[in-house]
This record gives C-alpha cells, sequence and structure tokens, in this order.
C-alpha cells in the first residue's frame, strides 16, 4: 500500500474555504434546513458547515449523521454494524444538508438517502461533497464539491480537515 498527499494543508484550507462560500450563498433555506454528515468522513465537515451557517447567519442549524451500513447494495464491501444514525427528532419537509467527505460510487449516498427516508419526508435534500472521486455507478450528483480528483478503482481518497495540518490523499492499494 502506498500514500501519497494530493493536496497539502494550504490548498485544502482553500478548497474547504470554497466549499464552505458555495454554501453559504445557495438558496439553501438555513431556517429550514438540517445538515447530516454521513458516518464517518461527513461527520467533521457537517460540524464545520454548521458552524459557518452560524457565524454566517446567526442561525443554528440542528445537525445529524447518518450510518448507511445497513442499506448498502454490496455486503461485503463494508461491514454491516449497529453504528447508529443519530438524527433530529423531526426531518419532514426541512431542507436536508448531506454531507460526505469522498463520493465516488454514489452508493454511499443512495443508502444514505434510504436510511434518512426511514424517518420522515424531507422537502429537498442538498448533497455536498468535499472530493469528487469519479467513478459513478449511480445517477447521483453532487450539488456543492470542494475538488474534483481522478482516482482510480483500487485508489481510496482520504481527507483530514481536523488535524493541525489538513490533506487529502491517495492510497494506493497493491
Amino acid at each position: 500500500m502506498s500514500r501519497e498527499v494530493i493536496l497539502h494543508d494550504k490548498e485544502t484550507g482553500l478548497i474547504l474555504d470554497g466549499f464552505i462560500d458555495a454554501i453559504l450563498n445557495s438558496r439553501i433555506n438555513f431556517g429550514n434546513a438540517v445538515i447530516i454528515g454521513i458516518k464517518s468522513g461527513g461527520v467533521p465537515l457537517a460540524d464545520i458547515i454548521g458552524k459557518a451557517v452560524f457565524q454566517h447567519f446567526k442561525i443554528k442549524c440542528e445537525i445529524g449523521y447518518v450510518s448507511m451500513t445497513f442499506y448498502r447494495d454490496d455486503p461485503f464491501a463494508v461491514r454491516k454494524s449497529a453504528n447508529a444514525t443519530e438524527l433530529p427528532l423531526d426531518i419532514d419537509k426541512k431542507e436536508i444538508i448531506l454531507v460526505d467527505d469522498v463520493i465516488s460510487s454514489g452508493r454511499t449516498v443512495r443508502a444514505s438517502i434510504d436510511e434518512i427516508f426511514d424517518f420522515g419526508r424531507p422537502e429537498k435534500i442538498w448533497l455536498a461533497v468535499f472530493i469528487d472521486k469519479d467513478g459513478r455507478e449511480l445517477p447521483i450528483c453532487p450539488d456543492f464539491t470542494g475538488r474534483k480528483i481522478k482516482a482510480g478503482k483500487n485508489e481510496v481518497i482520504h481527507v483530514d480537515v481536523l488535524g493541525k495540518e489538513k490533506f487529502v490523499e491517495k492510497v494506493t492499494k497493491k
């Protein structure tokens, strides 16, 4: 296995700033929004977006987290676990900002949306992903993307926006 940092701290920070600005300057009604991070990579980004919404608009959006493992259609790709979904009590008629660090096939997003609908029927779901790895297998397209990165099927993209040094790295499985 080999690792290569493809975006270092400064560039990752600039991309993160642009990503958040695009969300803040969108048509989202933040007064009726719930931010949901897909476990595990979307959790820190959901928290960062929630803080940015509060700083910019003085609106405290409810934040939740979704675990999509029970809805995956590739049972051997992820270990099925009871890593619980944590959502606000009421998501009916809310605008959902669904957040993840990386999108590739679209299967994680599809499974997460299935999980969300077990809790209610939102008015709209906005998809925000920090890195678009490409390789879509389903017709799912993010509304907000930080950066597109080309990577092969044997390459995994890892994002760290919480560490002292922010980075995006490509891990190649041999």
